[in-house]
């Protein structure tokens, strides 16, 4: 069975860090790309960041969190990390985590994280 859980979110002062954690199960994230999404109240979902292939090490990330956000893979655990520093209010959103290749897309079902001072 295919399941994604995404965790390590949580309510923050503006600067802190939080980690998130992407634990996949029923599937090998290194077959796929994996990607982070955000969704703020009233906004559509946004890539956030993403190991752009399977079995690959390119990433890509929003301009807004360039620099402060860095994504990352470990196969040994079949986990994806996006480590979040310097956060912001408008950070503010549910996270989710997402594994996309030509056959298959698996979603988790978000973790929210809260900047606020």
């Amino acid at each position: 069975q295919v399941k994604i859980v995404e965790s390590g979110g949580g309510v923050v002062q503006p600067g802190e860090s939080l980690r998130l954690s992407c634990a996949a199960s029923g599937f090998t994230v290194s077959r796929y790309a994996m990607r982070w999404y955000r969704q703020a109240p009233g906004k559509e979902r946004e890539l956030v960041a993403a190991i752009t292939s399977p079995g690959g090490s390119n990433t890509i990330y929003a301009d807004s969190v360039k620099g402060r956000f860095t994504i990352s893979r470990d196969n040994a655990k079949n986990t994806v990390i996006l480590q979040m520093n310097s956060l912001k209010p408008e950070d503010t959103a549910v996270y989710y985590c997402n594994a996309h290749n030509a056959l298959f897309d698996y979603w988790g079902q978000g973790t929210q994280v809260t900047v606020s001072s």
